[in-house]
């Protein structure tokens, strides 16, 4: 009998997807989106689903539509955005787990290793109530594996084997969700006879399913995700900041060359339009290396997007890669400098960027894993909240994302440099003096 694992409709593909499965949903950012296999389950009624992903997302046919329409028990994300309502009711469950450790707990599920040790979350709340060991020297926590029942992914070509090939950065966890589940279904833009051997990135023994369906055609966003102008500064007494573009140009100064650089969410992804011609080669979570200038609404990709899930163009000697690989890469020691946003930085390196205590949920993404990585750390942020609370603190109220790891801050106001344990006042933004920024400062500064 020949091998055939297309479907003819996705009502087929989900129709034994019972209530209460333990469901992976592929994808990240704009790729979140299943046109045909989240309306098939719409219709089918699938209920009580307890759903691993990356992220909630809020787009049309996403997890978000499952939620809204009350079809979700539980979800294990590393970003609950989105779902806070839910979870505040008591409706939903929920897991918060490291972006590099939900893929890796998914490897581990679908590799038959019952638990691993990772240095990511010692010393946070994510590490509460887990083994805590000392390997040479280091504190390592336990994670325990994690199976699925199913998983759908999305995908840029499958064939009738089940091999799948991907594009720009839809590799992203997919893989590892396929490897995790004991049934897999895949929604391809294009289906064929048998892709080339050369192409397949996914082999086809651990898929079940294939369903082909247009993605949707995701249309270049009309202002920057938070809906902030990076080139408006914020006002201090009557006197412009740095803009964010400004701060992302003075952190790019910082880098050194021949490195490569971790861009997290929000105001860092902005330093890649600053490092061409440093050999600077930029490395996104979401599973690329090589990302440079933004896109326009004339020339983007929608294949090719950073961690905040921003069109940018590519550097020469770009590559693509899975969320896995990518996290191998922090973990490994490979990356030698990330640069996160954060909500609080306190006087002992300390670094708060995931949870307030308004929050439901949380935003962990990247995060703790990149603080974890060993490389050196840079915080981008405003020098105050919108409403002139302080952020450069004494000592973190925020729950921790990392523990003594930070060794630069760039605010709108001046640049940090943390020697000998304390933070040394290296710059200020123009119109601003030492004492102006000391002034506005809780922690404790070194002055030069």
């Amino acid at each position: 009998m020949t091998i055939d694992k297309r479907v003819a409709s996705a009502a087929q593909a989900v129709a034994d997807i019972p209530d209460g499965a333990v469901l992976g949903i592929g994808g990240f950012g704009p790729s979140r989106t299943y046109q045909g296999l989240i309306p098939a389950m719409l219709d089918r009624g699938t209920k009580d689903l307890r759903i691993v992903a990356n992220s909630v997302g809020g787009n049309p046919n996403s997890i978000w539509t499952l939620l809204e329409n009350h079809r979700i028990a539980h979800i294990t994300v590393s970003i609950s955005r989105g779902a806070d309502d839910f979870i505040r009711s008591g409706e939903i469950g929920i897991e918060l787990v490291p972006q590099g450790t939900l893929v890796e707990r998914l490897r581990a599920g679908g590799s038959g290793i019952a638990a691993f040790y990772t240095r990511t979350g010692y010393g946070t709340r994510i590490a509460e109530g887990k083994d805590v060991r000392w390997f040479d020297g280091q504190p390592y926590v336990m994670e325990r594996a994690l199976s699925l029942d199913y998983a759908v992914i999305r995908a840029h070509r499958a064939d009738r084997f089940g091999n799948v090939a991907f594009r720009g950065v839809g590799r992203n966890l997919n893989l590892a969700m396929a490897k995790a589940a004991k049934v897999v279904i895949v929604e391809a833009a294009q289906v064929v006879e048998a892709l080339d051997p050369d192409e397949v990135e996914l082999p086809g023994i651990f898929v079940t399913r294939v369903l082909q369906q247009a993605p949707e055609i995701v249309p270049f966003p009309k202002v920057r995700r938070g809906g902030v102008d990076i080139d408006v500064p914020a006002v201090y007494g009557g006197r412009p900041a740095w803009s964010r573009r400004d701060m992302a140009r003075v952190a790019a100064e910082l880098l050194p060359s021949r490195s490569y650089v971790n861009l997290g969410l929000g105001i860092p992804t902005l330093v890649s339009n600053f490092t061409k011609g440093r050999d600077i080669i930029t490395h996104a979570e979401n599973g690329m290396l090589g990302a440079g200038h933004d896109a326009t609404a004339e020339d983007y990709d929608q294949d090719v997007y950073n961690a905040a899930s921003y069109y940018v163009h590519l550097d020469e000697g770009a590559s693509f890669f899975d969320t896995v690989t990518s996290f191998e890469m922090v973990r490994g020691g490979k990356v030698d400098f990330v640069i996160l946003g954060a909500l609080q930085v306190d006087a002992a390196g300390n670094i708060a960027n995931w949870a307030t205590s308004n929050r439901a949920g949380g935003t962990i993404g990247g995060a703790m894993d990149l603080a974890a990585g060993g490389a050196e750390l840079m915080v981008m942020m405003p020098h105050l909240t919108n409403d002139g609370a302080q952020k450069l603190v004494r000592q973190c109220t925020y729950p921790l994302t990392g523990v003594g790891c930070v060794d630069y801050v760039v605010t709108d106001l001046c640049v940090l440099r943390r020697v000998a344990g304390r933070f040394e006042l290296l710059q200020t933004a123009p119109g601003f003096s030492t004492d102006d920024v000391v002034s506005m400062t809780e922690m404790e500064l070194t002055v030069r």
